[in-house]
């Protein structure tokens, strides 16, 4: 049976669980309101209001989004945030046809815009910190493993090799508003750093529009400022990393408390899929072109910014646990919380010394 029919029919099973899951939150309740002339005034689904804070749902970017942020004049910036994530989309989606990303896949004449040029820049800045644990220029190895725009194919060594001759950043570059390869192969995918970026980018827009207190959560990716409606630094989940988890928030390992920060998780627990037996997960090692064997099960990363943040949690998962130890070490404004196996077998966890103070609490395993 084709895979990714398997994938996408399990992908939009959990969709619609988690749909259901948002619409049972009492939050999420259509509430009637009786506007100045005394008309009930129905709030949309959306929408919901707690003190002087507007919570919005909804979903983009093919996960769902949660903005939470303070605003004494109510208002609701819901279409805005949707136009805002439709562009970003016809930037950075290889899954639009049309998008600057896909017209660069497939060497065609294309303005980048500031979205392109900023996501670049960054991961070009990150692969070089990581040593090519972080490389949006593998995706044709991505590809070939089914976590791309196309079909998986069968995955040989050979074919392999072949493919890794076109990975690498310093065979793509940006020049002005264009586009450079050393050699037309050369394709780029970004999933691994879009959701943290996307969340920046409303982040960014509130901030622009006056809000001092917000959080923005794109697909588990999320950036806060100042404080929630208790008045009170945000209190952030970081799931457990165990297969069947397909819920967000359903179950937690720990809880953290931060503010004015950005924090991203990634795990192999919701991406991977099993054939004869194997399970082969989408963390992709672009320097072997196979999946990660490394012993990390997820990795929590608090940044600055959330697209740091997203990219530097992939490349932890597939750098490992000492050399991601190091990495915090060099870079101290980063603060990383890593699940991992021993060589026993048995859950551990480690928490980097700038962000042990974070923790509410802690979970059992």
């Amino acid at each position: 049976m084709n895979m990714q029919y398997l994938r996408h029919n399990k992908r939009t099973a959990v969709f619609e669980r988690i749909k259901k899951y948002l619409k049972l939150l009492p939050l999420l309740t259509v509430i009637l309101l009786v506007s100045c002339k005394g008309k009930p005034v129905t709030v949309p689904e959306y929408l919901t209001v707690t003190h002087d804070y507007i919570t919005l749902r909804g979903f983009a970017l093919g996960t769902y989004f949660k903005v939470s942020y303070k605003d004494d004049k109510k208002r609701d910036y819901y279409d805005s945030i949707k136009k805002i994530l439709n562009e970003f989309e016809n930037s950075l989606s290889i899954y639009r046809e049309n998008s600057i990303i896909s017209k660069v896949n497939r060497n065609e004449p294309v303005e980048l815009d500031s979205y392109f040029i900023t996501v670049f820049n960054c991961a070009k800045e990150i692969s070089e910190k990581t040593n090519g644990a972080f490389d949006i220029s593998a995706s044709p190895i991505f590809e070939i493993w089914g976590w791309g725009a196309k079909e998986r194919v069968p995955v040989t060594p050979e074919l392999i090799d072949s493919l890794k001759q076109f990975v690498g950043m310093d065979k793509i570059h940006v020049s002005g508003r264009k586009i450079i390869k050393d050699n037309p192969h050369v394709t780029l995918n970004i999933n691994a750093i879009a959701k943290g970026y996307s969340s920046d980018v409303v982040a960014l827009f509130l901030e622009r529009h006056g809000i001092g207190d917000y959080l923005v959560e794109i697909g588990g990716e999320i950036v806060v400022k100042g404080k929630n409606k208790d008045g009170n630094n945000w209190q952030i989940g970081i799931e457990k990393p165990a297969d069947g988890n397909m819920i967000p928030g359903e179950a937690l390992q720990a809880i953290i408390n931060i503010r004015d920060k950005a924090v991203a998780t990634s795990g192999d627990y919701r991406k991977f899929y099993v054939e004869n037996g194997k399970k082969y997960a989408h963390t992709i090692d672009p320097k072997t072109g196979y999946p990660a064997k490394k012993n990390i099960l997820s990795a929590s990363v608090v940044a600055n910014d959330c697209m740091t943040a997203d990219a530097l949690a992939t490349a932890f998962m597939v750098m490992g646990l000492d050399d991601t130890k190091k990495f915090t070490e060099q870079y101290p404004d980063i603060e990383v919380f890593l699940i991992y196996t021993d060589e026993n077998n048995e859950i551990k966890e480690y928490c980097s010394d700038n962000m042990k103070n974070r923790f509410v609490e802690i979970k059992q395993n």
